[in-house]
């Protein structure tokens, strides 16, 4: 992309995403089963790492895709969550963390790690929110102490999207006057514990309760320098809010879509539905609305990959584009009636997973919050 504002792709991004769309459409039959089941999704992931799906964005000698750009990813999560939402989910968090790794982990085992990541082998939660911290990433009070052989970790993390499946998790911790410091903790470390958190949603992902009780670890499991890790992973997230609007927006457009065949093919009085605008109406709306915010996370992945300052667009994006796909999917079940309420049809499990969308990464609150501070100022808001 050249332009901080993208109004089509280009030959190889548009490429990109025939490809991934014809990869991704065999599992579309799959998304109802999955979101009723708490078993995860290891064949998807074995799948996309076949396709090269796992590597966008890590180095070849990792057996990565190499370097990428931020829309292009944006591409993978929008296509991948048009068919199956879980399938974009194990590919959000294998190429959001791989490169991070990558780049800033210090053990010379870092290989394994990666590598497990790109093959779809295991998956690495990140240990964030905690008990009295949440959109307040900032208050953090899980504690990090030096010793002579490396670290004493003791706090407790909630809400960890991934944890009941995942082999390792990336804990903040505060070390004394220095600041954020991030460590990536195998779960197998003698003194964590941690507990599945019963969902609506997202069942196949998973969230726990982690317990960090005086948990060792060595130096080299450290993620980036002491002090410095609080500003690596808001970068993360600012990144993921606008992937996490473009989630959000391709399981809305597939709930849409199918709205539309249906309204072409139901018939009521005397004609097929798609015929009366208090049917097709709503849908154009709910349609413009999605197109407005796509486009809008892809604004602010293109300042992204320019390096440009994206923070105000990535946060407009993320409350914008999930609340506009609630609210279509919310459309959908209306245009199928007692259908569309039925556990039978997917959407009720659509709205439930695109719920938990409006969580992660920050709140609309915060969200809010982030954008009136661009355009007031900290000192007003």
């Amino acid at each position: 992309m050249t332009s901080g504002v993208p109004v089509e792709f280009d030959d190889e991004d548009q490429a990109f995403s025939e490809r991934v769309a014809t990869f991704a459409q065999p599992f579309a039959a799959d998304y109802l089963e999955m979101a009723k089941s708490t078993e995860f999704p290891w064949s998807a992931g074995r799948a996309l790492a076949a396709e090269g799906l796992l590597g966008l964005g890590t180095s070849v000698e990792y057996g990565g895709a190499g370097p990428t750009s931020y829309v292009r990813l944006g591409i993978l999560q929008e296509q991948l969550s048009l068919q199956n939402f879980y399938l974009a989910q194990f590919a959000y968090t294998c190429n959001m963390m791989a490169p991070l790794l990558e780049h800033h982990l210090q053990s010379p085992d870092r290989a394994s790690w990666i590598r497990g990541l790109v093959r779809g082998e295991h998956v690495i939660s990140i240990g964030v929110t905690e008990p009295d911290a949440g959109g307040d990433a900032a208050a953090l009070s899980t504690t990090a102490r030096r010793v002579a052989d490396g670290w004493i970790i003791d706090g407790q993390k909630v809400s960890i999207s991934f944890a009941p499946h995942a082999v390792a998790v990336l804990v903040l911790a505060r070390v004394d006057d220095a600041g954020i410091t991030a460590f990536l903790v195998p779960f197998d470390s003698s003194g964590v514990s941690r507990v599945t958190i019963e969902d609506s949603g997202w069942k196949p992902i998973g969230r726990s309760r982690i317990t960090l009780d005086g948990v060792k670890v060595a130096d080299a499991m450290r993620v980036g320098p002491v002090g410095g890790s609080f500003r690596l992973v808001l970068n993360q997230i600012d990144h993921g809010r606008s992937i996490i609007g473009l989630m959000a927006n391709g399981v809305a457009r597939s709930a849409l879509d199918a709205s539309i065949v249906f309204a072409k093919s139901r018939a009521a009085f005397g004609r097929n539905i798609g015929k009366f605008q208090g049917v097709s109406f709503p849908i154009v709306e709910a349609y413009t609305q999605l197109e407005a915010a796509r486009w809008l996370s892809y604004r602010a992945l293109s300042l992204a990959d320019l390096g440009r300052r994206f923070s105000r667009e990535a946060s407009m994006s993320k409350h914008f584009a999930v609340e506009s796909a609630l609210e279509a999917i919310r459309v959908a079940v209306l245009t199928h009636g007692h259908q569309g309420f039925s556990e039978e049809s997917p959407f009720q499990a659509m709205l439930r997973d695109v719920s938990g969308l409006q969580i992660g990464e920050g709140t609309p609150q915060i969200q809010k919050i982030v954008v009136a501070r661009d355009l007031f100022g900290r000192e007003y808001v």
